[in-house]
């Protein structure tokens, strides 16, 4: 199955933490960082998901926050350090690649948003995604 969400990064879960609607799971990436996604009880039933299930989490670049600087008082558990790599500036939007650790995500904010923050290669950024915004693949 081809898919159009660009962010699919491997890892293996370390956790899961059910509960009566939802699920938290806890991966780890190849990278090394821990991600949390919040999914459905019964998605994380029906994909037998359990510690050392490997996956694939895959978030979509409309969901994905960058940051120049440390952001204290967020409720955003996933935060990805990394570097830009890229900048493709439209009318409206821009798609910002980032390279974190042993992996790369996409970013789609706003060309203002890109202006503000003075995005360009080389730019040290944390990529914030909520829980709720990653989904998960078994593999």
């Amino acid at each position: 199955m081809s898919l159009s969400i660009r962010n699919q990064l491997p890892g293996v879960v370390t956790a899961v933490t059910p509960g009566e609607v939802m699920a938290t799971v806890r991966v780890r990436l190849t990278g090394g960082q821990d991600l949390t996604a919040a999914i459905t009880r019964e998605a994380a039933e029906d994909l037998r998901l359990a510690p050392g299930t490997a996956v694939r989490a895959l978030v979509k670049s409309t969901e994905i926050s960058l940051a120049t600087a440390p952001v204290e008082g967020l409720s955003i558990r996933n935060r990805l350090p990394g570097m830009v790599q890229d900048v493709t500036s439209g009318d409206a939007m821009t798609s910002v690649r980032v390279t974190v650790e042993d992996g790369a995500l996409t970013a789609a904010i706003t060309k203002d948003a890109a202006d503000d923050l003075a995005l360009s290669p080389g730019t040290p950024v944390v990529a914030l995604i909520k829980s709720t915004e990653v989904a998960l693949a078994a593999t």
